[in-house]
Protein backbone atom coordinates (compact mmCIF):
# COMPACT_ATOMS: atom_id res chain seq x y z
CA UNK A 1 0.00 0.00 0.00
CA UNK A 2 1.18 3.49 -1.02
CA UNK A 3 1.50 6.17 1.19
CA UNK A 4 -0.44 9.04 1.54
CA UNK A 5 0.75 13.12 1.35
CA UNK A 6 -0.06 14.18 4.84
CA UNK A 7 -0.92 17.70 3.59
CA UNK A 8 -3.75 16.07 1.56
CA UNK A 9 -5.26 13.56 4.08
CA UNK A 10 -8.95 14.34 4.08
CA UNK A 11 -8.76 16.78 1.19
CA UNK A 12 -9.52 16.49 -2.38
CA UNK A 13 -8.16 17.19 -5.18
CA UNK A 14 -8.65 21.02 -6.81
CA UNK A 15 -10.17 21.29 -9.39
CA UNK A 16 -12.74 18.43 -9.10
CA UNK A 17 -12.65 17.11 -12.56
CA UNK A 18 -15.46 15.06 -14.42
CA UNK A 19 -12.79 13.23 -17.67
CA UNK A 20 -16.28 11.66 -19.13
CA UNK A 21 -18.41 14.67 -20.19
CA UNK A 22 -18.97 15.41 -23.57
CA UNK A 23 -20.68 19.05 -24.35
CA UNK A 24 -22.88 17.25 -27.47
CA UNK A 25 -22.07 20.17 -30.02
CA UNK A 26 -23.44 17.97 -32.49
CA UNK A 27 -26.77 20.41 -33.28
CA UNK A 28 -24.78 23.25 -32.15
CA UNK A 29 -25.17 25.91 -35.59
CA UNK A 30 -23.41 29.12 -34.14
CA UNK A 31 -24.28 32.03 -34.02
CA UNK A 32 -25.73 33.59 -37.08
CA UNK A 33 -27.45 36.35 -38.50
CA UNK A 34 -30.85 35.72 -39.72
CA UNK A 35 -29.74 38.67 -42.25
CA UNK A 36 -26.52 36.88 -43.72
CA UNK A 37 -27.18 34.66 -46.76
CA UNK A 38 -23.95 33.77 -47.82
CA UNK A 39 -22.91 30.23 -46.36
CA UNK A 40 -19.47 29.91 -44.08
CA UNK A 41 -17.49 28.33 -47.08
CA UNK A 42 -18.40 31.37 -49.10
CA UNK A 43 -17.29 34.00 -46.38
CA UNK A 44 -14.25 31.91 -46.16
CA UNK A 45 -13.18 31.45 -49.61
CA UNK A 46 -13.90 35.18 -50.13
CA UNK A 47 -11.49 36.12 -47.06
CA UNK A 48 -8.80 33.73 -48.61
CA UNK A 49 -9.33 35.31 -51.94
CA UNK A 50 -9.20 39.19 -50.57
CA UNK A 51 -6.05 37.84 -48.83
CA UNK A 52 -4.46 36.63 -51.62
CA UNK A 53 -5.24 39.99 -53.65
CA UNK A 54 -3.29 42.09 -50.88
CA UNK A 55 -0.44 40.12 -51.18
CA UNK A 56 0.24 39.72 -54.39
CA UNK A 57 -0.27 43.99 -54.84
CA UNK A 58 2.25 44.17 -51.73
CA UNK A 59 4.57 41.64 -53.84
CA UNK A 60 4.41 43.94 -56.75
CA UNK A 61 5.62 46.44 -54.67
CA UNK A 62 8.11 45.28 -53.60
CA UNK A 63 9.44 43.77 -56.30
CA UNK A 64 9.62 46.99 -58.16
CA UNK A 65 11.76 48.32 -55.30
CA UNK A 66 14.10 45.63 -55.61
CA UNK A 67 14.47 46.29 -59.43
CA UNK A 68 15.03 49.65 -58.36
CA UNK A 69 17.58 48.68 -56.02
CA UNK A 70 19.66 46.39 -58.40
CA UNK A 71 19.66 48.84 -61.23
CA UNK A 72 21.03 50.70 -58.86
CA UNK A 73 23.66 49.26 -57.50
CA UNK A 74 24.55 47.26 -61.43
CA UNK A 75 24.53 51.09 -63.00
CA UNK A 76 28.57 51.53 -61.79
CA UNK A 77 29.33 48.31 -62.86
CA UNK A 78 27.94 48.64 -66.10
CA UNK A 79 29.80 52.13 -66.81
CA UNK A 80 33.05 50.89 -65.66
CA UNK A 81 32.67 47.89 -68.26
CA UNK A 82 31.63 50.40 -70.68
CA UNK A 83 34.55 52.58 -70.11
CA UNK A 84 37.37 49.91 -70.09
CA UNK A 85 36.04 48.61 -73.42
CA UNK A 86 35.81 52.24 -75.04
CA UNK A 87 39.94 52.81 -73.71
CA UNK A 88 40.81 49.32 -75.01
CA UNK A 89 39.05 49.89 -78.19
CA UNK A 90 41.12 53.23 -78.84
CA UNK A 91 44.29 51.09 -78.79
CA UNK A 92 46.25 53.58 -76.25
CA UNK A 93 49.01 51.99 -74.29
CA UNK A 94 48.31 51.63 -70.53
CA UNK A 95 51.75 53.15 -69.93
CA UNK A 96 53.54 56.26 -71.15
Amino acid sequence: MKPKCPFSANKRPFPKTDYFFHSGTGEWRGDSSPYDDESEFRKFRNLGREFFIESARERAKEMAVFALIVIASAWPVIYMVVTVVKLLLKGRPLDR
